[in-house]
């Protein structure tokens, strides 16, 4: 190893790090360089990354701050780091994950490698029907205000490579620009955008909550997707002794739970769900209520059956109704489906696996603007009536040409 490289980073480690950056795709940073640009003069570029890395001039360029919208007509912040910025994270994560997946708890689900968020949602339906009682948490702004000094404590005792250790910090320690081009320095929190960030945000979770609960609180169980977490209790007197430790717990560490989305959750007895104050919860776009289930003796029971959430079918009906069906008025139908095909199948695939009914009664309206579509193409369809069956008609000639037929 020598004087001017005193980091020995394979080549190859960026080139590898840079091909899964490409994968995953994202818009330019700060400094405007996109991907295409990058892969310009990519040869170059890789070479002045690991050299500066190597050597340990590397400093990340300041996070693009952008807002995007929620489904309630709130914001939320991204962190967007430049590309270079993003292959860097890309090889330090490649090579620190093993070594924390190897201590992160089984119930954590979030950002994980062969991990996914139906088999978080299907974990907590399965122990909704065990439990009665579930603490439903929203932790406020938990991105932005991850503690610096408590993360490295935990980085500090799994990575124990110098340059990892180096990288870490300087990226948290980056400046956020924002549109105005105006510059902050933080001093806590890691970008909600960056490579990684869900990475470091649950390493900081591990310890503040998975670690915790199992050492004071070893009979709660807890199903954990990043900071969206699901306590299931067996009484009211837990939940709410559970509700209560957390509390001190979170503000401890440097956290707030939410006063209004952070709720306890009653999901049992059909019988006495008028004497409690809440009986659903929101979990990964789905709702988690009491239904009435009949079984093939005839019996009825209720259990906490998951739907597609309010929330996520309204941004599933406003994305169908922002496609350019006034356009495709002069195209055929094929040119519709070739461009719905892959978004109505992403729907499919993610709710199907759960609450397959209520998403395909969601992606109702599909048929129905493309019948409206049909009407306005065709003179011949008098009325919206004769359209639908038009498209009820085409759809059993081709029940497989939509994720949802």
């Amino acid at each position: 190893m020598s004087q001017t490289k005193p980091f020995n980073i394979p080549k190859q480690l960026i080139f590898d790090a840079y091909k899964r950056v490409k994968a995953n795709k994202g818009s330019a940073g700060v400094d405007a360089q996109s991907l295409v640009d990058f892969e310009q003069d990519l040869k170059d570029n890789l070479y002045k990354l690991w050299n500066r890395m190597s050597s340990g001039s590397y400093f990340p360029q300041a996070v693009k701050r952008v807002e995007v919208p929620k489904a309630d007509g709130k914001t939320r912040p991204l962190g967007i780091p430049t590309v270079a910025d993003r292959i860097a994270q890309m090889a330090v994560k490649m090579q620190i994950e093993p070594e924390l997946e190897a201590h992160f708890h089984d119930d954590s689900y979030g950002y994980r490698p062969d991990k996914s968020a139906q088999q978080a949602v299907m974990l907590v339906k399965q122990r909704c029907w065990q439990r009665p009682w579930v603490l439903d948490m929203d932790i406020k702004g938990f991105f932005d205000n991850i503690d610096h000094d408590l993360l490295l404590k935990a980085v500090d005792k799994h990575v124990t490579e110098k340059w990892h250790q180096l990288y870490i910090v300087r990226w948290l320690q980056a400046p956020v620009q924002y549109s105005d081009r105006t510059m902050e320095h933080k001093g806590k929190g890691t970008p909600q955008g960056g490579v990684i960030s869900p990475l470091l945000a649950n390493l900081f979770l591990h310890y503040v909550f998975d670690v915790w609960i199992k050492m004071y609180c070893k009979d709660i169980q807890f199903v954990r997707y990043a900071d969206d977490i699901i306590c299931h209790c067996t009484s009211e007197q837990e939940v709410e002794q559970l509700h209560t430790k957390l509390l001190q717990r979170f503000t401890e560490c440097g956290l707030t739970l939410h006063p209004e989305k952070t709720k306890i959750v009653y999901c049992k007895s059909w019988k006495h769900t008028a004497d409690f104050e809440c009986i659903s919860f929101d979990f990964l776009g789905f709702t988690f209520r009491p239904k009435l289930i009949k079984y093939r003796s005839g019996k009825f029971l209720v259990g906490f059956i998951p739907e597609v959430s309010r929330k996520a079918a309204k941004r599933i009906l406003a994305e169908i109704n922002s496609w350019s069906w006034q356009f495709w008025v002069q195209r055929e139908i094929k040119d519709i489906l070739r461009y719905s095909q892959s978004k109505l199948r992403g729907w499919i695939e993610y709710y199907g696996k759960v609450a397959i009914y209520s998403i395909k009664w969601v992606l109702q309206h599909f048929n129905r603007k493309l019948s409206r579509w049909a009407k306005r193409k065709y003179k011949s369809l008098k009325n919206y009536a004769q359209a639908m069956r038009r498209v009820i008609k085409f759809q059993r000639k081709h029940p497989g040409l939509l994720a949802h037929w």
